[in-house]
């Protein structure tokens, strides 16, 4: 009986899937540090409101509005990855998961975010007031700095890089042009959500209110 060998054709074929799918894991991780480092420019901002909050409170409504595109955008981007790990994609399970803290502190850094962007916007649609909503959300807020101060510090160093890459002519690779169009059009969607949302809300933007800024600041 004569043994089968792979011919040069399936060889090469087999080698071009797993250099497909091994650009596949990178583009997911530039993407994530993409949308990561997006982040933390409107969260810089965010925080420079929070100071000053009577006088910023019109921008620091804006922002945070802006900021849930990006974040679905991250989350996506971050489960994507999770979802192929640990269904035994090999390319994903070969560059591992992301460190134990970092599984560990996953879940709090999600909830936290949720939470503080459900109930910011819930304080627009129920307008100024010191009642449930605006408690969860100075509330969510604390959780949200510290779970996420964390994971900022766990990945400073290596997001600059891999955000510029794509930007770069000389280290752009396969699918940079898409993972720009999608992180620009989050955040094209944001603001345009946040100028409805500025537009919207006289109660908060317009009113007048001296208190106002105490119902949500942090």
């Amino acid at each position: 009986m004569c043994a089968r060998y792979p011919s040069a054709v399936s060889i090469a074929e087999t080698n071009a899937e797993s250099t497909e799918a091994t650009a596949g894991v990178a583009g997911n991780q530039r993407l994530t540090n993409g949308t990561a480092a997006l982040l933390f420019a409107l969260l810089a901002v965010e925080g420079v409101t929070i100071v000053a909050l009577d006088s910023m409170l019109p921008l620091h409504i804006f922002v945070g509005v802006v900021l849930v595109p990006p974040v679905l955008l991250k989350l996506a981007s971050t489960g994507y990855r999770l979802l192929r790990y640990y269904r035994g994609s090999p390319p994903y399970v070969r560059r591992g998961p992301p460190a134990l803290f970092l599984r560990l502190l996953g879940p709090l850094v999600v909830v936290s975010t949720g939470a503080v962007l459900a109930t910011g916007i819930a304080l627009l649609a129920v307008g100024p007031g010191d009642g449930m909503v605006a408690t969860l959300h100075k509330a969510s807020f604390i959780v949200f700095f510290g779970a996420t101060g964390l994971h900022v510090l766990a990945h400073v160093r290596g997001v600059p890089a891999e955000a510029a890459a794509d930007w770069r002519r000389s280290t752009r690779t396969p699918g940079a042009g898409s993972r720009r169009a999608v992180l620009v059009a989050s955040l094209v969607v944001g603001v345009a959500i946040g100028a409805l949302a500025i537009a919207y809300d006289g109660a908060w933007v317009h009113g007048g209110d001296d208190d106002r800024a105490v119902v949500v600041s942090h």
